[in-house]
């Protein structure tokens, strides 16, 4: 599969068939040009318009914006309930934390994850291969709550979101904080990558992309 980066907490990921699923697309007061991609499956973990503005979006698409159990165009998505705060939601309310299975892989997608998880939270995610996380604090948990996260969910590779870069005008924390608790990682010059059952293993086990 295809993993591309539009920004924020928004990628297309590109089946081996050419099944398009992308992840909360964002308006265009977030600061990265607007994701007009079509796709065929659209997730959105909550309702808040830098993750959900799915107006932008071209093509007669599936929306998967639920906890539970999804089957669409031969792709599993699980939905997960989670919070958007270390307050049970009292603060920003719910997210939800989607694992989309992809040529026989595993993407998790945390959408704006505001707590670590718990043991039971990766029971119920299951397998995770690659993790989409966001790393930049403030509306989201941040670099030291992110690394605790990885911890819990053991990705082969974690590839940071929602963090600070040049376009967006929220003002979070970048990546480098995640880095550093991480270990180091890979700072990706180019917007995609693929990724198969045979490469997984050898990919660095944190990749940051380019949104351009």
């Amino acid at each position: 599969m295809k993993i591309k980066w539009l920004g924020h907490s928004c990628f297309l990921i590109t089946s081996q068939s050419g099944v398009r699923i992308l992840t909360d697309p964002f308006d265009e007061s977030v600061g990265y040009p607007l994701p007009e991609v079509e796709a065929d499956i659209v997730t959105v973990s909550h309702g808040h318009f830098d993750h959900n503005y799915t107006q932008a979006v071209k093509g007669n698409f599936s929306l998967v914006d639920k906890v539970g159990e999804h089957f669409i165009n031969g792709v599993n998505i699980k939905g997960v309930f989670t919070y958007h705060d270390k307050n049970q939601g009292k603060d920003r309310g719910s997210n939800i934390v989607f694992n989309i299975t992809v040529d026989g892989i595993n993407i998790c997608h945390c959408g704006d994850l505001g707590h670590i998880l718990t043991q039971q939270h990766a029971d119920e995610i299951g397998r995770v291969d690659v993790l989409m996380l966001p790393v930049g604090g403030v509306f989201t948990v941040d670099a030291e709550e992110a690394y605790e996260v990885v911890k819990v969910l053991k990705p082969a590779v974690t590839i940071p979101m929602h963090f600070k870069t040049d376009a967006l005008t929220f003002s979070v924390d970048g990546v480098n904080k995640f880095l550093a608790l991480a270990g180091g990682g890979e700072m990706a010059a180019k917007q995609e990558i693929e990724v198969t059952a045979e490469n997984l293993k050898t990919l660095s086990n944190v990749i940051v992309l380019n949104y351009k």
